[in-house]
């Protein structure tokens, strides 16, 4: 039992803290989004800039789906182990390369292309990655312990967050506003080299899986795991369930809780960035009991409930937890909102938020979506902005921008004013409902499929909704938000894809805790 012991803990160790790492690459490019967008894209737009940033970090997960397929075809032919070492190299190597690059001001149109080659790369070897380490943990975990043993796995996010968050504030602090975005930022992006012979170092010293390591002795392992996928019995539906039941819901939760709280406290409350980051980190620290405590419970109770309690919970939640975040952030924004509601007076107006605004009614929807102000639209001869009972006529920024400040909007949070607690309640909240449906999903994934096509089966479905429903979030929630006037109408988006979920939870997934995953 000590050997088993002390096995296990290898085996926990080694596989998270690879994933942490990977995590860290590939979070570190999303807390950066707003500088990569100025560096990286033509300048002359700030939004566009942005949403060409948010769409590479999008492009990044777009791909991993054929990640999943290509090393999930590896992973269930040679091995776990000898599989997760690659992706973690080609993960390390990509982002490190990041770090090299040259800006759009040094190299036009070469920049943004390169960057998204590695972006792109990225994507591939996470969608090798998570499959492997989840499974290389579940086929060492004794029965009933699971959830426990793989909730490490999803610690991994987390914590890859935390530190990513960790150094970027170091970098920042370190050096000027200035030095930092003429060439610190490429320090964290450089530090990938460490980690990366960190991980390869410690995966080194695995053993295969047992599960595999049977299958192969018994030569039953997949000669094209693949089409096994494709032709096995009932697993094109338990791939289907999967991926609208499970991946897709539980991901636009998680991302909700970092990247959407990030982009609504920095843009719709005013906040400083880094003032931003450390809510976040507070909020990932929280996370990593949560995580290991959902994965117990999970265990003890069933997967299927706790799945269903996290997805109901956010759907009821979502809309009353940022407004206490905008709240505590930003107490004077709310009173504004309430006294002086804003609405905007338009032509015909075809505001594309891509393309620098030529005409003023686009002018002016930019203006108003960058101070992340909720406006109504009202259709008119002429562009005209109306705050409360005041009126300015065309669109006149510096006009605008007085109008704003009389009726009380603020350029940024009073820090007097700030309600912390309410930040801080509020992020929790959003990090435990993340916790409730995270912490047990690598268990849920390999419990799902067969052994021998396991890899390929699990990691396709989970990286096309982490990958298309996740991965794109920031990108569709920005731009719901930019096409309404509403600074809440992103969370739409969260909400519709949890109830899709929910629904397809409750009907079709079974419940697994208790199956053999070694036939």
């Amino acid at each position: 039992m000590g050997e088993n012991a002390k096995r296990d803990r290898l085996v926990i160790t080694a596989s998270s803290l690879g994933t942490v790492f990977e995590w860290y690459d590939f979070f570190l490019y999303g807390i950066l989004a707003a500088l990569i967008g100025k560096l990286f894209f033509p300048g002359d737009n700030p939004t566009a800039a942005l949403l060409a940033s948010l769409a590479t970090f999008g492009a990044g997960f777009g791909v991993r789906p054929l990640g999943a397929l290509l090393f999930g075809y590896y992973g269930d032919r040679i091995g776990r182990k000898y599989t997760f070492l690659v992706t973690i190299t080609l993960m390390g190597g990509a982002t490190a390369a990041i770090g090299f690059l040259p800006t759009y001001a040094q190299a036009g149109l070469w920049a943004p292309a390169l960057l998204l080659l590695l972006r792109l790369l990225q994507g591939l070897a996470l969608g090798g990655e998570y499959g492997g380490a989840a499974i290389y943990v579940a086929e060492h975990a004794p029965p009933g312990k699971r959830g426990q043993y793989t909730s490490w796995i999803q610690v991994s996010v987390p914590t890859g967050f935390l530190l990513c968050v960790v150094v970027v504030l170091t970098t920042r602090h370190s050096m000027t506003t200035e030095e930092f975005e003429a060439w610190g930022w490429r320090i964290p992006f450089l530090l990938s080299i460490l980690m990366l012979a960190i991980s390869i170092f410690i995966r080194l010293k695995l053993a295969e899986s047992p599960v595999f390591q049977a299958m192969k002795a018994a030569g039953t392992t997949s000669k094209n795991p693949i089409m096994d996928s494709i032709r096995a019995p009932g697993n094109l539906g338990r791939v289907a369930v999967s991926l609208f039941g499970v991946a897709a819901g539980l991901t636009v939760i998680y991302y909700t809780s970092q990247f959407g709280t990030l982009y609504f406290l920095t843009g719709t409350a005013r906040v400083g960035e880094e003032e931003a980051l450390l809510y976040l980190a507070i909020g990932a620290f929280m996370a990593i009991p949560l995580y290991v405590g959902f994965g117990v419970l999970s265990d003890r109770f069933g997967r299927k409930r706790l799945l269903l309690l996290g997805y109901a919970l956010a759907m009821l939640l979502v809309f009353p937890l940022f407004r206490m975040m905008a709240d505590g952030a930003n107490p004077a924004l709310a009173r504004a909102v309430a006294a002086s509601p804003v609405s905007i007076e338009l032509p015909e107006c075809d505001y594309n938020p891509f393309v620098k605004p030529a005409t003023d009614c686009a002018r002016g929807l930019e203006f108003l979506t960058k101070r992340g102000i909720s406006y109504a639209k009202v259709p008119a001869d002429a562009v005209a902005l109306k705050v409360g009972d005041a009126t300015v006529r065309g669109f006149d920024k510096e006009a605008w921008t007085a109008a704003l400040v009389a009726a009380g909007y603020p350029d940024k949070a009073d820090p007097n004013e700030k309600q912390r607690w309410k930040i801080i309640l509020a992020v929790a909240a959003m990090v435990a409902l993340s916790a409730m449906t995270y912490g047990q999903v690598a268990a849920i994934f390999v419990e799902m499929f067969p052994a021998r096509i396991r890899y390929t089966s699990m990691s396709v479905p989970y990286h096309i909704g982490t990958g298309y429903f996740g991965g794109f979030l920031p990108f569709i929630q920005q731009l719901i938000v930019v096409q309404t006037g509403n600074a809440y109408s992103g969370l739409w988006y969260t909400v519709g894809v949890v109830a899709m979920a929910f629904v397809v939870t409750l009907i079709w997934l079974p419940e697994t805790k208790d199956v053999d995953i070694t036939k």
